[in-house]
């Protein structure tokens, strides 16, 4: 079973057994401060031992006066104004704890992303690969693709309907062929009320790393979110992998946190580093 998403009141939160939490999404000011309460009631029912929220500047008090930690932070996240917070609520001791070893490994692998920013980057393109938006005629590759990347993910993307469902409603997807065969991609989860975007997705077979393709991909995300008037940039990158992480420092993007223990994807729950760039 995945996650699902839903609202309360006006709130957009995803929750499930995957994950083993909340994560509030996107506030509604209309439903605030009793969102709190009913994060809380949510939590308790399902047995959640984590609560993340993502909210404004103008929400995080009375939210941390019940117990929420700051985990993060992305400068001009709301239309290129307002920060956004990244709060969590542990509800059990060991969902906050990190082994001395993971966390040793983690800040590792920040120090090396950073060390890799550049003010300009030249990036090949192997000759021969076509780089494109995709569209429906491409969701059987691209659904083929993610089943053979991912043991397990929050999301369904390896079933076509949800994608055929995100692509015509807010998420901008790429790939790129080599020939008749999809063997790179990504995806752009936008918030168009709010500016933003989410850089999500990155998937490439074995055979083809090691050749620059997530870097291509997010060279042409980005282009592609400048065009549609998108201000902010941001990714949740796994944090025991190196790879992703220097793929954004690489194109300088800022890291501003660590979400502990928080993610499910390839059949565990993994911390996950946030890096973002404002446009």
């Amino acid at each position: 079973m995945f996650d699902i998403i839903e609202k309360i009141g006006h709130t957009t939160i995803q929750h499930g057994k995957n994950n083993d939490r909340i994560y509030l999404m996107k506030l509604d000011k209309k439903d605030y401060p009793v969102i709190i309460k009913k994060l809380k009631s949510i939590a308790n029912k399902n047995g959640y031992t984590k609560i993340l929220a993502k909210i404004p500047k103008w929400a995080v008090d009375e939210f941390k006066k019940e117990g929420y930690i700051q985990e993060g932070r992305i400068l001009k996240f709301y239309n290129g104004k307002t920060d956004a917070y990244f709060l969590s609520n542990f509800r059990e001791k060991n969902r906050a704890e990190l082994d001395p070893n993971i966390k040793k490994q983690i800040d590792k692998n920040i120090k090396l992303a950073q060390s890799k920013k550049k003010p300009y980057l030249n990036i090949e393109f192997k000759p021969g690969l076509k780089l494109k938006l995709l569209g429906e005629e491409n969701i059987n590759d691209l659904a083929g693709l993610y089943r053979q990347i991912f043991e397990t993910y929050p999301f369904p993307i390896f079933k076509p309907d949800f994608l055929k469902k995100t692509m015509n409603h807010h998420v901008v997807y790429f790939g790129i062929y080599d020939k008749r065969q999809l063997i790179a991609a990504a995806s752009s989860e936008m918030d168009v009320e709010s500016q933003n975007a989410e850089m999500t997705d990155f998937a490439t077979l074995p055979d083809y790393r090691g050749h620059n393709l997530s870097l291509n991909l997010l060279r042409e995300m980005e282009a592609e979110m400048r065009q549609r008037k998108i201000k902010t940039l941001y990714t949740i990158a796994r944090s025991h992998s190196p790879g992703m992480n220097i793929t954004f420092a690489k194109l300088n993007y800022s890291f501003s946190g660590t979400l502990v223990n928080n993610t499910d994807i390839f059949g565990k729950i993994e911390s996950m580093n946030i890096w973002y760039k404002n446009l």
